[in-house]
């Protein structure tokens, strides 16, 4: 397949029709934010400079406290400030313990863990590894839950002591502490949960972490305070944070603006003047684990089922336009899922793309579309950087070469709720992190285990990934995930677009840097 390497400086638009395009694909944000400009004076109270709550302006509202039960960064974004998990990864790409005070790899099946001692839930019970196993073998027995294939590799936890326990995996797992430093690893009190049960839980949420639970309205706030007793002392100066949903980009913008919230996420290029001519306020960005890509449907009744017409789909689109030209620059072409910084990278199906409407239309000839098709597409709205925009733009690109997309958006509940069943048709834009930064998590939708959403099966690509899942020699394990990305580079059960940076509204007052995993670590968030 032709592959386009990308030129960084490139940054002309080759076809007719996509300035004009552009600018109508954005038109509406910059008329909505001409109107709003300025009408959130006096509706939002002010930020106090000495007042000790933090406010952040989200675009969406989490899911749910279950840690097992999603997939979602919005919401792990709010979860890591009450939970903690076995460890955490460090500056260096390794490992340092969080609850675990040390960690050992016994044999290629066995890690031994001590947890610190004196670790003290919200409700006032005590962190053993009683609650360890509680909270680790939920997610791996119950089959229904989100995080459930992540976690199955985890075959015995073995209580040793009050504080001491050991995993034992099913074969060996090089990735067993990614496992455990992210999403399904907040550890839980088993005691209050198996007394008060989990519908209590998950209203009355209780972890280890820096904050603890105050209040959830949804769709408007989610409130944590400052836990006094937390295990490392007194790490943050935030008496208390508040997550506010504000889904309209303006009026996040506005909030900013006039004193309402100290960050506001999401803010897209449109509005960067706004926010940086704004005394007290500038733009922060940053690079994210987020590929945002079009999930491609391969059931035998949809016309996304024939190889030619996906590869048709992506030569269609130029993702460097889309980057460059809506992003901003706050974007880099890709052809895989798996990013610089995970275990697994491959360097040349990054800051690289296909691009050849020429080449789309002779496919579409080929499978039988010489006159055109029509397919579905479903995206959801407000949820990533400048999604609307996006998805229209990628509907004008497909409409060049004969593919008629049927652009839906949908609110984000309905739209998490159709990825997470599976229920999609021909094709949807979605926004996929990597919260274990390793690529046997990044490549899992698209094995034969893991295709519900897709339909897709390569028996060679299955063979790779069950090979590399359980090699602990990591040159050779990075050699098969660079091989499987290869594969799926072109068989194309998702089309890549780009690797978004995150990008964010910041108050002059805190001093507020993006996170890789696109998390909000309310402790490293200080004041100025």
């Amino acid at each position: 397949m032709k592959n386009v390497k990308r030129n960084l400086k490139w940054m002309k638009v080759t076809a007719p029709f996509l300035g004009a395009f552009v600018l109508a694909a954005c038109g509406g944000d910059q008329e909505d934010t001409e109107a709003t400009e300025g009408a959130g004076d006096g509706e939002a109270p002010e930020v106090e400079e000495d007042d000790g709550t933090l406010v952040i302006g989200t675009g969406t509202d989490m899911v749910t406290f279950d840690i097992h039960d999603h997939n979602a960064t919005n919401t792990e974004a709010i979860h890591v400030n009450m939970f903690n998990y076995l460890v955490k990864r460090d500056d260096d790409e390794g490992f340092e313990g969080d609850l675990a005070k040390s960690f050992e790899n016994v044999d290629d099946e066995t890690w031994h863990f001590t947890l610190h001692e004196g670790v003290e839930f919200h409700n006032g019970d005590e962190l053993t590894a009683e609650d360890v196993k509680f909270t680790l073998e939920r997610v791996i027995e119950d089959e229904t839950l989100v995080e459930h294939s992540n976690y199955n590799q985890i075959k015995e936890v073995n209580v040793l002591g009050d504080y001491e326990f050991e995993l034992v995996t099913d074969g060996p797992d090089p990735a067993l502490l990614n496992r455990v430093s992210r999403i399904g690893s907040g550890i839980l009190p088993a005691d209050y949960i198996e007394e008060e049960g989990w519908d209590h839980f998950l209203s009355n949420p209780v972890g280890t972490g820096p904050f603890e639970f105050s209040e959830w309205n949804r769709d408007d706030s989610v409130v944590l305070e400052r836990f006094d007793n937390y295990f490392e002392g007194e790490v943050t100066e935030w008496e208390e944070v508040v997550f506010r949903v504000i889904p309209e980009t303006s009026t996040r913008v506005n909030e900013l603006l006039t004193g309402g919230v100290h960050i506001a996420e999401n803010v897209p290029p449109a509005e960067w003047d706004r926010v940086n001519d704004n005394d007290g306020t500038s733009i922060v960005t940053g690079a994210s684990n987020r590929v945002m890509l079009l999930m491609l449907n391969q059931d035998d009744e949809y016309a996304t089922s024939d190889k030619r017409v996906r590869q048709a789909i992506d030569y269609a689109i130029d993702n460097a336009a889309l980057t460059d030209q809506l992003l901003g620059g706050h974007g880099t072409p890709v052809q895989t899922r798996i990013t610089p910084g995970n275990t697994g990278a491959h360097p040349d199906l990054f800051e690289s793309y296909n691009h050849d409407p020429e080449k789309a239309k002779e496919l579409l000839e080929e499978a039988g579309y010489g006159d055109g098709v029509e397919i579905t597409f479903n995206s959801p709205q407000g949820r990533y950087m400048m999604d609307t925009e996006v998805a229209e733009l990628v509907r004008g690109m497909l409409s060049q070469v004969g593919i008629t997309a049927n652009l839906e958006f949908l609110e984000w509940s309905n739209f998490a709720e159709m990825h997470t069943n599976g229920t999609n048709e021909e094709m949807y834009f979605l926004g996929l992190g990597n919260s274990m930064f390793d690529a046997g998590l990044g490549l899992d939708d698209f094995s034969s285990g893991g295709s519900d959403r897709t339909g897709y099966e390569n028996e060679e690509l299955d063979e790779l990934l069950s090979q590399a899942a359980v090699n602990m020699d990591e040159d050779e394990r990075e050699e098969q995930y660079q091989k499987a990305q290869e594969i799926v580079a072109e068989d194309l059960p998702s089309v890549f677009l780009y690797q978004a940076d995150a990008m964010a509204g910041v108050s002059d007052s805190v001093n507020f840097e993006i996170a890789l995993d696109e998390t909000l670590y309310v402790r490293n968030i200080e004041r100025n």
